[in-house]
């Protein structure tokens, strides 16, 4: 008998099967509509995390996240809304602490133009003492952040468990210590180059 139920679920429509499952709660019915987006799901999820048995593991919890989200959503294009679950399923998991340095260097890439690029400067040996007493000028919280974002290479996450700061005040913090530390340097005469990173 369940099987003849199989049968008549596999003639129904995404857009059906979507409903009929809101409506019923039945897993059967989830289970036909899951297994026609099987490959494209993990297509989706080894483009992201790059390794076979973790795109394996995150089609599953995909499937778990569906039968939460299912009922609370009216889905017209069920195929472009799951590509959507999938991705963003992917994206938090590369914000987990092993992958977060890649996401942080993709959202360093975007940050403001004003990006002051101190490589140059840590090699003048001349400048190093004049770049150090303009670090003592910046507020505590500004020079820890920029010290560890620019001479230990941490990312906002790594600064922000350190520290104890927000994420959002970590940014905020190195932003304003930048600014701070660019108008000190050229006061000195210090050489700096903005760079768009």
């Amino acid at each position: 008998m369940a099987f003849l139920k199989n049968i008549s679920h596999n003639g129904l429509s995404d857009k059906e099967l979507a409903h009929r499952y809101r409506t019923t709660g039945n897993m059967e019915v989830l289970a036909v509509l899951f297994q026609r987006y099987m490959d494209l799901l993990y297509g989706v999820c080894l483009k992201y995390l790059k390794q076979p048995e973790t795109a394996k593991d995150a089609v599953m919890q995909i499937f778990e996240e569906l039968v939460q989200k299912l009922p609370k959503h009216e889905v017209d294009n069920f195929k472009s809304w799951l590509y959507t679950l999938a991705k963003n399923h992917c994206l938090m998991q590369l914000r987990t602490p092993q992958n977060l340095k890649t996401v942080e260097f993709k959202t360093e890439s975007m940050q403001s133009v004003e990006d002051v690029h101190l490589n140059g400067v840590l090699t003048r040996e001349e400048n190093l003492q004049k770049m150090e007493h303009c670090l003592q000028t910046l507020s505590d919280e500004q020079r820890i952040t920029i010290e560890l974002f620019y001479l230990q290479n941490k990312c906002y996450k790594e600064i922000a468990e350190a520290t104890g700061l927000e994420w959002n005040k970590v940014r905020s913090h190195i932003q304003n210590g930048r600014r701070n530390l660019k108008i000190c340097m050229e006061k000195h005469n210090i050489p700096v180059a903005i760079t768009g990173r």
